[in-house]
């Protein structure tokens, strides 16, 4: 298959990799003349890093590049099998591109969105033919990262589900079927990792650096959640809260956080502007982290089982099946275990009970226990 990529950025470039990384023609576009030249010369220096490390070849590099034309005109993708677009993340523009490349493409070919929390129902009905559109959402950087999501549209047909899914297996992916909710499966469960890490600091319970080292120290997560959105980007990670939180009708349990707007709107987005939740200027004087263990595991405890009521709540709605929501989890986001396997350790009448304590202390919808959960404790 010829395999199209719209977009140039960090995602595009790694999904353009993978995919010339398995022997298939890829046609890259990017209008931005500048960030495709970037683009390209990051992916140059990375292949020849794993030359020097011995592991690839230098011939293998050339052909993988050679495999890769570079284009800033769509009409290029006219013979591609499909496309998989990775640009902004803002639905006007997506529905306006697909429209676009519908125009271009043969009546086979594939349309893909690489879209992280957008419907892919609404980006599939701005074509004449939706049946053929579909959402495969990497994770970054692709070419790491072993999950895709793939989420077919109410209109997707079955046959290009089928050979979509079976084109990112081939690429030694771990796919999961994901219904096309907002969130999916990662960005939804992974919801409450931010936002009752950010109500635990906005409370004046723990300061970043302590909910991190409580994070990542006791629970066992690679990093702890004021780094990571620093890392992700405080701008990135709060859009998508907001478009999560707005797509679900404006559920409490999405709500975003004044912290992380007022830290948008200030310019500290994180790693990528020197500032964050931390400060990452040389010699500057970060919080350093009360490591009891009692306040640790107390902040532990409520944000583990925020997770837990999440994923208890997407198998309730059957946005996928228990087995790949606990994968999504530890495929996609890299947790120390799937959630549902971590509420059966934990016991789910103590997961229950412990939402149960949230609810009953502040009232607030957003700690209501999914009827998931509370069907697993009586079940168990």
């Amino acid at each position: 298959m010829k395999v199209g990529v719209l977009g140039a950025g960090s995602m595009g470039i790694g999904i353009a990799q993978i995919a010339a990384g398995f022997g298939h023609e890829v046609v890259l576009c990017d209008n931005n003349a500048a960030a495709m030249e970037k683009s390209i010369q990051q992916l140059t220096k990375v292949l020849h890093r794993l030359v020097e490390k011995g592991k690839v070849t230098t011939e293998y590099v050339g052909d993988l590049l050679m495999r890769i034309q570079q284009t800033s005109l769509i009409n290029e993708f006219n013979d591609c099998d499909i496309v998989i677009e990775a640009i902004v993340e803002n639905l006007a523009i997506k529905k306006s591109v697909f429209q676009k490349m519908e125009d271009v493409v043969s009546d086979t070919c594939i349309l893909a969105t690489n879209t992280s929390s957008l419907s892919v129902a609404s980006i599939a009905a701005a074509c004449a033919k939706p049946e053929r559109v579909l959402g495969i959402h990497f994770f970054n950087p692709a070419p790491l990262m072993k999950l895709v999501e793939i989420i077919p549209a109410i209109q997707t047909s079955s046959e290009v589900l089928t050979k979509a899914r079976d084109l990112i297996d081939s690429w030694q992916k771990v796919t999961v079927l994901a219904k096309d909710t907002p969130g999916f499966i990662v960005n939804r469960v992974a919801r409450p990792f931010y936002g009752e890490s950010l109500r635990i600091l906005e409370e004046g319970i723990a300061d970043v650096a302590t909910i991190d080292w409580a994070m990542t120290e006791l629970a066992g997560f690679r990093m702890g959640p004021f780094t990571l959105m620093d890392y992700i980007g405080n701008d990135v990670n709060y859009v998508v809260t907001e478009t999560v939180f707005t797509a679900f009708y404006f559920d409490p349990r999405y709500k975003p956080a004044f912290t992380q707007k007022r830290l948008s709107e200030a310019g500290y987005l994180g790693r990528k502007t020197g500032r964050g939740y931390y400060d990452y200027a040389e010699g500057a004087n970060n919080p350093v982290a009360t490591k009891d263990q009692v306040l640790g595991q107390q902040i532990v405890d409520r944000v583990v089982v925020m997770l837990i009521n999440e994923a208890a709540d997407a198998l309730f709605w059957n946005v996928a099946s228990a087995e790949d929501i606990d994968l999504a989890m530890t495929k996609g986001v890299n947790y120390p275990k799937g959630l549902l396997q971590w509420a059966k350790e934990i016991g789910y009448q103590t997961c229950v009970d412990r939402l149960d304590t949230l609810y009953n202390e502040y009232h607030e919808d957003r700690y209501r226990c999914s009827p998931m959960l509370r069907r697993m404790a009586k079940e168990a």
